[in-house]
């Protein structure tokens, strides 16, 4: 992305992930010092994503590879989704993703160096978001070696987007404009565009595809499913 004259200072971008990280686990996205135990996520979308989707269907119970696969991209995708909506949103900074790593003994991410843009100097904010988060979404899509379909995938996604714009909304009540402005025009841009509609002012959200966690011995259908009206969430 063209933006050498946007760039953020590492220690606001830093500051910026520090308080995203109090908003719960999927926000943590530690920055900087040792590398000892990561490695490029890229390396784990070479391979097909398979340590990960496979720790997830033994935690499930399930042998279909394709629930796996599906959780540990709908997980994976929530990790990249709410810290990068939390910096925009509260400190006006989009993150730089290009050099995410991931913990070699589970899904956790990890930046080597903070990394990012002042939003109010980018052209088009919520493109440079997309970007961000998508283009690794994409690679990891690409990489897999069970067959899903694309737009579960895809619908994947738009459910990480919004869980994580719900969990900023009941933190932050006043952020209720700016939050449905951006989940809105994101969920018609790209690949996110036909997954899904926003259904309340509280930012539910009904997905036009199902990420399979019922096919799980102990799966239901989430609350956003296509299939239902209402259940829990995987974990």
């Amino acid at each position: 992305m063209d933006g050498a004259n946007a760039r953020a200072p590492a220690g606001e971008v830093l500051a910026a992930l520090d308080a995203s990280a109090d908003h719960g686990g999927f926000f943590v996205l530690p920055a900087g010092g040792s590398g000892q135990g990561w490695h490029p996520v890229a390396d784990s979308y070479a391979r097909g994503f398979r340590d990960q989707a496979r720790a997830v269907a033994e935690r499930h119970r399930t042998s279909d590879q394709r629930v796996g696969v599906s959780i540990a991209q709908l997980g994976h995708a929530a990790r990249l989704w709410s810290p990068s909506l939390a910096c925009v949103l509260l400190h006006g900074v989009v993150l730089d993703l290009s050099t995410v790593h991931r913990a070699d003994e589970g899904p956790g991410l990890w930046l080597p160096r903070a990394a990012g843009w002042y939003a109010d100097r980018l052209p088009d904010v919520n493109a440079a978001l997309y970007g961000q988060v998508m283009g690794h979404l994409d690679a990891l899509a690409k990489g897999l070696r069970v067959r899903v379909a694309p737009r579960l995938l895809d619908g994947n996604a738009a459910s990480a987007l919004v869980e994580a714009a719900r969990t900023l909304l009941a933190a932050h009540p006043g952020l209720r404009d700016p939050l449905t402005s951006t989940v809105t025009e994101l969920l018609t841009t790209g690949r996110l565009a036909g997954t899904g509609q926003l259904t309340g002012p509280d930012l539910t959200f009904r997905r036009r595809s199902c990420c399979l966690y019922y096919r799980a011995p102990n799966g239901t259908k989430c609350a956003d499913c296509c299939l239902a009206d209402r259940g829990p969430r995987p974990g």
